[in-house]
């Protein structure tokens, strides 16, 4: 296991798993209401691949700095990433760079792309928050936003994965805020007006039994988002946390098959 490092730029708390050597740099980019400690498979995984792992905790979310869970505007979310982008280049120069996003990391990441995206070498969304999504129009139809935590079960069919959700005190587990789920919406239709990626090759990962972000509402999101690069792989059976699925020696393996083919396809 790659022992992490952190960084703090502005308020933003910065995981580096470090490589002595990489051929590429993975920027991880995580959902809503975790951090980025729990990609810490995922890192390990991609360390071991060649890669630099770098993954900011969003602000309002984790060790950073900022009210939490509260996201006023996700154009300011995908400038911060940017600069994080802009910590990993400075130490590797000249390396390519890869954008994996989760969830509400998929929406940030898909902003990232169509803003940045000649600055990338590959884009991968897991259980990306884009296209139709229906929660937050749901919600913001209500008076009052209920206090109902996240279904632990509906993260993984590894019930470890959520008995260490519900404990992590990183983990914000109350309710979602007005102005964090209007930003949803509006990114959403920014996303959806922002045009494609072009040539940029993206890997969406979706498992088909995902009931916080359905695959039937991302699949029309992420073919719009696409230039025409598409690889996807959908896994019967899986929930919303692919990377910690208990299938998730498949999903590495996927991952890393697309990185090969996009390095030296």
């Amino acid at each position: 296991m790659t022992e992490a490092r952190e960084h703090t730029l502005a308020g933003i708390v910065v995981r580096e798993w470090p490589h002595p050597a990489p051929r590429y740099l993975a920027l991880v980019v995580h959902g809503y209401g975790e951090h980025s400690g729990r990609y810490e498979e995922l890192a390990d995984v991609l360390v071991a691949h060649g890669a630099a792992v770098f993954g900011p905790d969003h602000r309002g979310h984790g060790k950073s700095a900022g009210e939490r869970v509260l996201v006023e505007d996700f154009e300011d979310v995908v400038t911060e990433v940017h600069a994080v982008a802009d910590l990993a280049r400075a130490g590797h120069p000249g390396v390519p760079l890869v954008l994996i996003g989760h969830s509400m990391g998929g929406l940030i990441a898909a902003r990232f792309a169509q803003r940045y995206g000649a600055e990338l070498t590959a884009l991968v969304l897991s259980g990306p928050v884009i296209g139709d999504w229906y929660l937050p129009r749901q919600l913001l139809a209500l008076d009052e936003i209920p206090d109902t935590p996240i279904s632990t079960a509906s993260l993984s069919r590894d019930p470890a994965v959520g008995t260490a959700y519900a404990a992590d005190p990183l983990v914000w587990h109350g309710p979602m805020k007005r102005p964090t789920v209007e930003s949803f919406v509006r990114t959403l239709e920014t996303v959806a007006k922002g045009g494609d990626v072009g040539p940029l090759p993206v890997l969406w990962l979706h498992g088909d039994d995902d009931r916080l972000v359905p695959l039937s509402g991302s699949r029309g999101g992420v073919e719009q988002l696409s230039g025409g690069r598409l690889t996807e792989r959908i896994y019967p059976g899986a929930r919303h946390e692919v990377f910690n699925e208990t299938n998730r020696a498949e999903v590495f393996a996927d991952l890393t098959r697309f990185l090969e083919g996009v390095f030296h396809g």
